[in-house]
């Protein structure tokens, strides 16, 4: 499990949460869009929704032991603070044009003292996405570029980066990097160091893609920063 994360950036946890409890969150997801079910009515490529609360379905999935013997194997026992909420949740439809929101970039990681978030290569955080939809590669999923974690971390320095400066920098670097993709069925989930380059991905199928993208914040900012140094 190390080792792929070490490796590639990113690791797989199939089936992390049973499927039902996906389906059930993605249908609570859905009432709270808004949004009819008929194609015809879908206007817009991306509509955004949130779990802020962390009940129900939501609470089952921040809670998942697959998820949680990950990070510790991961990040280290007591290293990492549990979700107490999935955030804010980007639903993708098959809508053209797409939207022009598909750059590779790396996320805000690194709290500042104003409150605010900037890019670093010691990074605060995690990056969790939770498939709550069934994705193959026709529905948006997100696109990775293996290994890049290596090259932004090279190419970062030492100081504090806005998302912009950032992503020109990881794009440029870690573009000989394979891409891959994060497909699988409701209920997977994928942890994705915090340096990894990745991107949104037009949306060429049917039906609406659910993908939750939470920040789960590590107490010792170093400590991913070190496993994936070496």
């Amino acid at each position: 499990m190390l080792a792929t994360f070490v490796a590639d950036g990113f690791l797989r946890l199939p089936r992390a949460v049973p499927r039902h409890v996906a389906d059930a969150a993605r249908a609570a997801l859905w009432t709270r869009l808004g949004v009819p079910a008929d194609r015809a009515a879908w206007t817009e490529p991306v509509r955004w929704t949130a779990d802020l609360t962390g009940e129900g379905p939501f609470g089952e999935i921040c809670g998942s032991p697959a998820l949680a013997a990950a990070l510790d194997h991961i990040c280290g026992e007591g290293t990492w603070v549990r979700p107490g909420a999935l955030g804010n949740i980007p639903v993708r439809f098959p809508v053209s044009p797409p939207a022009d929101d598909r750059g590779w970039h790396v996320d805000l990681n690194t709290p500042l003292p104003d409150g605010s978030w900037a890019v670093s290569r010691r990074p605060h955080t995690v990056l969790l996405l939770t498939l709550l939809s069934e994705v193959t590669r026709d529905d948006a999923p997100t696109r990775i570029r293996a290994g890049s974690h290596r090259d932004a971390a090279a190419v970062l320095g030492d100081g504090h980066l806005d998302a912009v400066e950032a992503g020109t920098l990881v794009d440029e670097v870690s573009r000989a990097r394979p891409v891959r993709y994060a497909t699988g069925e409701p209920g997977d989930m994928y942890l994705v160091h915090p340096l990894t380059v990745h991107a949104a991905d037009e949306h060429r199928g049917s039906t609406p893609r659910f993908m939750a993208q939470t920040p789960v914040l590590l107490r010792d900012a170093g400590r991913v920063h070190r496993a994936t140094s070496r």
